[in-house]
């Protein structure tokens, strides 16, 4: 990083040399630490520009996914030319939540200040998409993650074979889940994911008296159909638990209740079981070091199963959403790992 250093010197030596050498590989970094000095609403709009006004192309979209219709947002960074591609990464939102958060938001003004196409999506039964409301199956939000990708694919910005997928907590399980399974995904960011529901259930539900009130909700949820042909409702903290003073993060119109099949489903979701297909396509973890909300193993057992490039990070200070905390210290990891492994390497429009 440079710091305004100055040599006062009567030749030019080695050492002077040696620093001559590390400053030409620390320009080409500069522009990510300006990025994360600057505050928020004052980012610039894409790596090379430093314009006040970040202005994206920005557009509504729909796409199908099984029955349902899926709504989202496509934004394209300022400046990309006519049939000029650009890596991209589908950002999706946690448990209940909408692509308005701020979990969400905030990876994408990152990715669009580097250079990335973005597309976040509402989940099916969230947000604008289609869908019953508080019916959240695992493997449904798998399938549309992976029709999120066939439909940016085509998008004439985007590169189609460089991909990747982000998600913060639930978001997270379906981006580790769907790289392990479509081949397609050229990489993944997990913020927060867990891939193993039982056993996260057990850490948020802790005690014999907790986990035997939540298996009991469950074995009710399956009576409940079975007699009534309609699903049990349930309460959103009687599923995850979150503490009242991280509350606030969640999105406006987060939804509160859930059917019982929703917990079933993410009981039985294994994506440890997954992850280590991925291989050859870069996967990074991160977890705060005490999350209050998704215990902090689940990363580490993900990172155990995976196979290689994959980074595990593990950050105190933060919590569950580090996303919307805009910590610098979680993107400077993520800004070097794009780097190695996901670079903007913008492959120009046909003459």
């Amino acid at each position: 990083m440079k710091t305004g250093l100055f040599v006062k010197t009567g030749g030019y030596g080695p050492l002077f040399q040696r620093l001559c050498q590390l400053l030409r590989f620390v320009d080409t970094r500069d522009r990510i630490w300006q990025i994360l000095k600057s505050k928020p609403d004052n980012r610039p709009n894409a790596i090379g520009r430093g314009r006040e006004d970040r202005k994206m192309a920005e557009t509504k979209i729909t796409f199908q996914s099984g029955a349902f219709k899926l709504a989202g947002t496509v934004r394209v960074p300022d400046g990309v030319k006519p049939g000029e591609r650009r890596p991209a990464f589908i950002v999706m939102h946690g448990f209940g939540s909408n692509s308005s958060s701020s979990n969400v938001l905030e990876p994408c003004k990152m990715f669009e200040d580097l250079g990335y196409v973005t597309l976040r999506i509402d989940m099916p039964g969230c947000g604008e998409s289609e869908g019953p409301r508080g019916n959240l199956i695992c493997l449904e939000q798998v399938q549309a993650a992976s029709d999120a990708l066939t439909f940016l694919a085509k998008n004439p910005n985007v590169e189609p074979n460089r991909i990747g997928m982000i998600g913060s907590s639930f978001g997270a399980a379906i981006a580790v889940y769907v790289c392990g399974v479509d081949k397609r995904v050229a990489a993944a960011i997990s913020s927060g994911g867990w891939g193993d529901g039982e056993r996260k259930f057990r850490g948020q539900h802790p005690g014999e008296a907790a986990w035997k009130k939540f298996t009991d909700m469950l074995a009710e949820g399956k009576r409940h159909r079975e007699k009534t042909g309609k699903s049990l409702m349930v309460p959103r903290y009687d599923i995850v638990p979150i503490p009242v003073h991280l509350r606030g993060h969640l999105a406006q119109n987060s939804i509160q209740e859930f059917t019982a099949e929703t917990a079933q489903s993410m009981y039985d979701f294994r994506a440890d079981d997954v992850i280590g297909n991925a291989a050859g396509r870069p996967i990074l973890l991160l977890h705060s070091s005490v999350d209050s909300v998704t215990p902090t193993e689940q990363s580490i057992e993900m990172f155990k199963r995976a196979s290689q490039p994959c980074d595990l990070h593990l950050f105190a200070e933060t919590d569950h959403f580090m996303f919307s905390e805009t910590n610098t210290r979680v993107r400077s990891v993520i800004y070097d790992w794009l780097e190695k492994y996901f670079p903007v390497q913008a492959r120009k429009a046909a003459a």
